[in-house]
Protein backbone atom coordinates (compact mmCIF):
# COMPACT_ATOMS: atom_id res chain seq x y z
CA UNK A 1 0.00 0.00 0.00
CA UNK A 2 1.60 3.36 -1.22
CA UNK A 3 2.04 5.81 2.16
CA UNK A 4 0.49 8.84 2.90
CA UNK A 5 3.71 10.50 2.36
CA UNK A 6 4.56 9.36 -0.78
CA UNK A 7 0.94 9.70 -2.30
CA UNK A 8 0.67 12.99 -1.40
CA UNK A 9 4.42 13.96 -2.76
CA UNK A 10 3.52 12.68 -5.82
CA UNK A 11 0.40 14.24 -6.32
CA UNK A 12 2.29 17.45 -6.05
CA UNK A 13 4.72 16.97 -8.67
CA UNK A 14 2.00 15.68 -11.16
CA UNK A 15 0.23 18.93 -10.61
CA UNK A 16 3.56 20.79 -10.94
CA UNK A 17 4.18 19.06 -14.30
CA UNK A 18 1.42 19.38 -15.40
CA UNK A 19 0.52 23.16 -14.88
CA UNK A 20 4.68 23.59 -15.97
CA UNK A 21 3.47 22.17 -19.42
CA UNK A 22 0.45 24.15 -19.60
CA UNK A 23 2.14 27.35 -19.29
CA UNK A 24 4.94 26.13 -21.66
CA UNK A 25 2.66 25.53 -24.31
CA UNK A 26 0.92 29.12 -23.23
CA UNK A 27 3.96 30.60 -23.95
CA UNK A 28 4.94 28.86 -26.76
CA UNK A 29 2.07 30.04 -28.24
CA UNK A 30 2.79 33.48 -27.37
CA UNK A 31 6.02 33.22 -29.07
CA UNK A 32 7.95 33.57 -25.65
CA UNK A 33 9.31 30.03 -26.21
CA UNK A 34 11.36 29.76 -29.28
CA UNK A 35 12.07 26.58 -30.43
CA UNK A 36 10.62 23.17 -30.74
CA UNK A 37 8.97 21.96 -27.36
CA UNK A 38 7.88 18.22 -26.60
CA UNK A 39 5.53 18.34 -23.76
CA UNK A 40 4.68 15.79 -20.99
CA UNK A 41 0.81 16.43 -20.53
CA UNK A 42 -0.96 13.29 -20.11
CA UNK A 43 2.02 11.48 -18.62
CA UNK A 44 2.53 13.06 -15.09
CA UNK A 45 2.25 10.00 -13.27
CA UNK A 46 5.10 8.07 -14.53
CA UNK A 47 7.92 10.80 -13.77
CA UNK A 48 6.30 11.62 -10.14
CA UNK A 49 6.13 7.66 -9.11
CA UNK A 50 9.55 6.59 -10.32
CA UNK A 51 11.19 10.02 -9.07
CA UNK A 52 9.66 9.75 -5.36
CA UNK A 53 11.90 6.32 -4.97
CA UNK A 54 14.82 8.43 -5.54
CA UNK A 55 17.08 10.76 -3.44
CA UNK A 56 19.62 13.95 -4.79
CA UNK A 57 22.13 10.98 -4.70
CA UNK A 58 20.70 8.86 -7.49
CA UNK A 59 20.38 9.65 -10.96
CA UNK A 60 18.37 9.91 -14.33
CA UNK A 61 19.10 10.54 -17.72
CA UNK A 62 16.48 11.82 -19.50
CA UNK A 63 14.59 12.47 -22.81
CA UNK A 64 14.14 15.18 -25.76
CA UNK A 65 10.12 15.44 -23.60
CA UNK A 66 12.69 16.16 -20.34
CA UNK A 67 10.36 19.02 -18.45
CA UNK A 68 8.43 16.12 -16.13
CA UNK A 69 11.90 14.46 -15.52
CA UNK A 70 13.13 18.00 -14.68
CA UNK A 71 10.65 18.90 -12.20
CA UNK A 72 9.70 15.18 -10.93
CA UNK A 73 13.51 15.23 -9.86
CA UNK A 74 13.24 18.36 -7.52
CA UNK A 75 14.11 21.05 -10.23
CA UNK A 76 13.54 24.60 -9.69
CA UNK A 77 10.37 25.58 -11.95
CA UNK A 78 11.84 29.35 -12.79
CA UNK A 79 15.07 28.31 -13.44
CA UNK A 80 13.52 25.73 -15.69
CA UNK A 81 10.44 28.12 -17.17
CA UNK A 82 13.23 30.65 -17.65
CA UNK A 83 15.74 28.39 -19.51
CA UNK A 84 12.68 27.35 -21.72
CA UNK A 85 12.35 31.18 -22.59
CA UNK A 86 16.11 31.81 -23.32
CA UNK A 87 16.96 33.69 -20.15
CA UNK A 88 19.95 34.20 -18.39
CA UNK A 89 18.42 32.90 -14.89
CA UNK A 90 17.75 29.67 -16.60
CA UNK A 91 19.76 26.20 -15.69
CA UNK A 92 22.03 26.20 -18.33
CA UNK A 93 22.10 30.43 -19.04
CA UNK A 94 19.37 30.56 -21.14
CA UNK A 95 21.59 28.93 -24.00
CA UNK A 96 20.01 24.89 -24.05
CA UNK A 97 16.59 25.71 -24.57
CA UNK A 98 14.37 22.53 -24.14
CA UNK A 99 16.00 20.06 -24.33
CA UNK A 100 19.14 19.95 -22.71
CA UNK A 101 18.14 21.24 -19.23
CA UNK A 102 20.20 19.58 -16.60
CA UNK A 103 20.60 19.83 -12.32
CA UNK A 104 23.62 17.65 -11.36
CA UNK A 105 22.77 18.74 -7.59
CA UNK A 106 19.41 16.88 -7.92
CA UNK A 107 21.24 14.03 -9.62
CA UNK A 108 19.55 15.20 -13.00
CA UNK A 109 22.12 14.52 -15.37
CA UNK A 110 20.19 16.34 -18.08
CA UNK A 111 18.10 15.87 -21.06
CA UNK A 112 19.08 14.31 -24.61
CA UNK A 113 17.70 15.71 -28.11
CA UNK A 114 18.77 12.36 -29.42
CA UNK A 115 16.63 9.60 -29.41
CA UNK A 116 18.41 6.91 -26.65
CA UNK A 117 21.32 9.46 -26.34
CA UNK A 118 20.64 9.44 -22.81
CA UNK A 119 20.72 5.70 -21.96
CA UNK A 120 24.54 4.93 -22.39
CA UNK A 121 25.14 7.98 -19.87
CA UNK A 122 22.87 6.78 -17.73
CA UNK A 123 24.42 3.45 -17.50
CA UNK A 124 28.17 4.95 -17.28
CA UNK A 125 26.35 6.43 -13.86
CA UNK A 126 25.47 3.23 -12.93
CA UNK A 127 28.90 1.96 -13.72
CA UNK A 128 30.23 5.02 -11.41
CA UNK A 129 27.66 4.27 -8.35
CA UNK A 130 28.76 0.47 -8.54
CA UNK A 131 32.54 1.37 -8.57
CA UNK A 132 32.25 3.84 -5.64
CA UNK A 133 30.44 1.63 -3.54
CA UNK A 134 27.14 2.88 -3.55
CA UNK A 135 24.65 0.24 -2.44
CA UNK A 136 21.78 2.31 -1.51
CA UNK A 137 21.77 4.23 -4.90
CA UNK A 138 20.78 3.48 -8.18
CA UNK A 139 20.22 5.33 -11.84
CA UNK A 140 17.07 5.20 -13.63
CA UNK A 141 17.36 6.22 -17.71
CA UNK A 142 14.06 7.65 -18.99
CA UNK A 143 13.13 7.39 -22.89
CA UNK A 144 10.26 6.35 -25.14
CA UNK A 145 9.19 3.46 -27.13
CA UNK A 146 10.98 5.01 -30.71
CA UNK A 147 14.50 4.75 -28.62
CA UNK A 148 13.92 0.98 -27.90
CA UNK A 149 14.56 0.32 -31.52
CA UNK A 150 18.71 2.23 -31.34
CA UNK A 151 21.33 -0.16 -31.19
CA UNK A 152 22.85 1.76 -28.49
CA UNK A 153 20.25 0.52 -25.96
CA UNK A 154 20.74 -2.65 -26.67
CA UNK A 155 24.04 -2.43 -26.10
CA UNK A 156 23.49 -0.74 -23.03
CA UNK A 157 21.46 -2.92 -21.61
CA UNK A 158 23.51 -6.05 -22.36
CA UNK A 159 26.78 -4.50 -20.54
CA UNK A 160 24.78 -3.48 -17.68
CA UNK A 161 23.19 -7.23 -17.19
CA UNK A 162 26.98 -8.03 -17.57
CA UNK A 163 28.03 -6.06 -15.29
CA UNK A 164 24.90 -6.10 -13.16
CA UNK A 165 24.25 -2.46 -12.92
CA UNK A 166 22.27 -0.75 -10.34
CA UNK A 167 20.21 0.57 -13.20
CA UNK A 168 16.49 0.87 -14.12
CA UNK A 169 15.21 1.23 -17.82
CA UNK A 170 12.17 2.78 -17.26
CA UNK A 171 10.22 2.62 -21.05
CA UNK A 172 7.60 5.25 -21.05
CA UNK A 173 5.41 4.14 -23.87
CA UNK A 174 2.99 6.22 -25.21
CA UNK A 175 2.07 4.65 -28.11
CA UNK A 176 4.21 6.46 -30.84
CA UNK A 177 7.63 6.82 -31.83
CA UNK A 178 6.84 10.38 -33.22
CA UNK A 179 4.27 9.47 -35.88
CA UNK A 180 4.85 5.84 -36.23
CA UNK A 181 2.85 3.71 -34.02
CA UNK A 182 4.13 0.49 -31.63
CA UNK A 183 2.56 -2.16 -33.69
CA UNK A 184 4.66 -0.57 -36.67
CA UNK A 185 7.67 -0.50 -34.77
CA UNK A 186 7.65 -3.60 -31.98
CA UNK A 187 6.38 -6.92 -32.68
CA UNK A 188 5.83 -7.63 -29.54
CA UNK A 189 2.71 -6.70 -27.24
CA UNK A 190 5.06 -5.75 -24.09
CA UNK A 191 8.38 -4.20 -24.70
CA UNK A 192 9.71 -5.93 -21.39
CA UNK A 193 9.45 -9.10 -23.79
CA UNK A 194 12.87 -8.23 -24.83
CA UNK A 195 14.29 -7.87 -20.97
CA UNK A 196 14.37 -12.07 -21.08
CA UNK A 197 17.59 -11.86 -23.93
CA UNK A 198 19.32 -10.07 -21.01
CA UNK A 199 18.35 -11.81 -18.17
CA UNK A 200 16.74 -8.83 -16.64
CA UNK A 201 13.52 -8.84 -14.43
CA UNK A 202 10.72 -6.64 -16.29
CA UNK A 203 7.30 -5.11 -14.91
CA UNK A 204 5.12 -3.65 -17.77
CA UNK A 205 2.45 -1.59 -15.58
CA UNK A 206 -0.41 1.02 -16.51
CA UNK A 207 1.14 3.91 -16.73
CA UNK A 208 -1.38 6.41 -15.54
CA UNK A 209 -2.07 4.03 -12.46
CA UNK A 210 0.28 5.66 -9.60
CA UNK A 211 -0.22 2.87 -7.48
CA UNK A 212 0.70 0.01 -10.38
CA UNK A 213 3.93 2.06 -10.72
CA UNK A 214 5.24 2.30 -7.63
CA UNK A 215 4.31 -1.71 -6.62
CA UNK A 216 6.79 -1.93 -9.64
CA UNK A 217 9.37 0.69 -8.57
CA UNK A 218 9.46 -0.96 -4.47
CA UNK A 219 10.17 -4.65 -6.51
CA UNK A 220 12.93 -2.48 -8.72
CA UNK A 221 14.75 -0.78 -6.43
CA UNK A 222 14.70 -3.39 -3.80
CA UNK A 223 16.66 -5.56 -7.06
CA UNK A 224 19.20 -3.24 -8.29
CA UNK A 225 19.88 -1.64 -4.98
CA UNK A 226 21.01 -5.54 -3.70
CA UNK A 227 23.31 -6.18 -6.43
CA UNK A 228 21.44 -8.14 -8.51
CA UNK A 229 21.49 -6.18 -11.71
CA UNK A 230 19.28 -4.21 -13.76
CA UNK A 231 15.59 -3.97 -14.45
CA UNK A 232 13.26 -3.08 -17.15
CA UNK A 233 10.27 -0.78 -16.45
CA UNK A 234 7.56 -0.52 -19.44
CA UNK A 235 4.99 2.21 -18.14
CA UNK A 236 2.15 2.41 -21.15
CA UNK A 237 0.82 5.90 -21.43
CA UNK A 238 -0.32 8.63 -23.71
CA UNK A 239 0.64 12.12 -24.61
CA UNK A 240 -2.54 14.81 -25.21
CA UNK A 241 -0.02 16.90 -27.50
CA UNK A 242 1.86 16.14 -30.84
CA UNK A 243 5.16 14.93 -31.09
CA UNK A 244 6.05 18.39 -30.36
CA UNK A 245 4.40 21.76 -30.54
CA UNK A 246 3.99 22.25 -34.01
CA UNK A 247 3.04 18.35 -34.92
CA UNK A 248 -0.40 18.03 -36.86
CA UNK A 249 -1.10 14.44 -35.67
CA UNK A 250 -2.56 12.97 -38.99
CA UNK A 251 -1.52 9.87 -37.60
CA UNK A 252 -4.39 9.89 -34.81
CA UNK A 253 -7.76 10.57 -34.49
CA UNK A 254 -9.34 13.30 -32.14
CA UNK A 255 -10.96 10.88 -30.25
CA UNK A 256 -7.97 8.75 -29.49
CA UNK A 257 -6.42 11.49 -27.87
CA UNK A 258 -9.90 12.22 -25.63
CA UNK A 259 -9.81 8.51 -24.83
CA UNK A 260 -6.34 9.23 -23.34
CA UNK A 261 -8.13 12.08 -21.22
CA UNK A 262 -10.32 10.26 -20.20
CA UNK A 263 -8.01 8.10 -18.04
CA UNK A 264 -5.79 10.78 -17.33
CA UNK A 265 -3.75 10.32 -14.38
CA UNK A 266 -4.51 13.23 -11.71
CA UNK A 267 -7.64 13.24 -11.54
CA UNK A 268 -7.63 8.96 -11.36
CA UNK A 269 -5.19 9.60 -8.25
CA UNK A 270 -6.94 12.32 -6.42
CA UNK A 271 -10.21 10.27 -6.57
CA UNK A 272 -8.22 7.36 -5.07
CA UNK A 273 -6.74 9.03 -2.64
CA UNK A 274 -10.16 10.07 -1.31
CA UNK A 275 -11.66 6.84 -1.92
CA UNK A 276 -8.84 5.13 0.59
CA UNK A 277 -8.64 7.95 3.21
CA UNK A 278 -4.90 8.89 2.36
CA UNK A 279 -5.78 12.22 2.26
CA UNK A 280 -9.38 14.57 2.03
CA UNK A 281 -10.46 17.36 0.23
CA UNK A 282 -9.10 19.93 2.55
CA UNK A 283 -5.60 18.72 1.96
CA UNK A 284 -5.78 18.21 -1.65
CA UNK A 285 -6.89 21.57 -2.09
CA UNK A 286 -4.11 22.98 -0.12
CA UNK A 287 -1.70 21.30 -2.19
CA UNK A 288 -3.33 22.41 -5.64
CA UNK A 289 -3.43 25.88 -4.19
CA UNK A 290 0.01 25.53 -3.36
CA UNK A 291 1.08 24.58 -6.73
CA UNK A 292 -0.39 27.42 -8.09
CA UNK A 293 1.18 29.50 -6.03
CA UNK A 294 4.24 28.06 -6.72
CA UNK A 295 3.99 28.22 -10.85
CA UNK A 296 3.03 32.05 -11.04
CA UNK A 297 6.19 33.17 -9.08
CA UNK A 298 8.17 30.78 -11.03
CA UNK A 299 6.08 32.92 -14.83
CA UNK A 300 6.67 36.24 -12.72
CA UNK A 301 10.43 34.70 -12.39
CA UNK A 302 11.14 34.11 -15.84
CA UNK A 303 9.05 36.86 -17.32
CA UNK A 304 11.23 39.21 -15.52
CA UNK A 305 14.57 37.70 -16.14
CA UNK A 306 17.30 39.16 -18.33
CA UNK A 307 18.15 38.04 -21.36
CA UNK A 308 21.64 36.87 -22.04
CA UNK A 309 24.35 39.54 -22.11
CA UNK A 310 25.73 38.97 -25.65
CA UNK A 311 29.49 40.07 -24.20
CA UNK A 312 29.28 36.28 -22.78
CA UNK A 313 28.59 34.63 -25.73
CA UNK A 314 31.18 32.23 -25.23
CA UNK A 315 31.41 31.15 -21.73
CA UNK A 316 31.88 27.88 -21.21
CA UNK A 317 32.77 27.20 -24.75
CA UNK A 318 36.31 26.99 -24.85
CA UNK A 319 38.43 25.35 -22.21
CA UNK A 320 40.75 28.07 -20.83
CA UNK A 321 42.59 25.60 -18.48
Amino acid sequence: MITKERALWIYEKMLEIRQFEETAWDLFCANKIHGSVHLYLGEEAVAASVCSFMTDEDYITSTHRGHGHCVAKGGDLGKTLAEMMGRDTGYCRGRSGSMHIADFSKGNLGANAIVGGGIPIATGAALSQKMQGKKDNFTVAFFGDGACSQGVTHESMNLAALWKLPIIFCIENNGYAISLPLEDNIPTDNITDRAAGYGMPSFSVDGNDVEAICEAMEQAVAHVTSGQGPVMLECKTGRWMGHWTGDPELYRTRQEVEELKAREPIQRFRARMLETGIADEETICAIEAKVTKAMADALDFAMNSPEPDPAHVTDDVFYEG
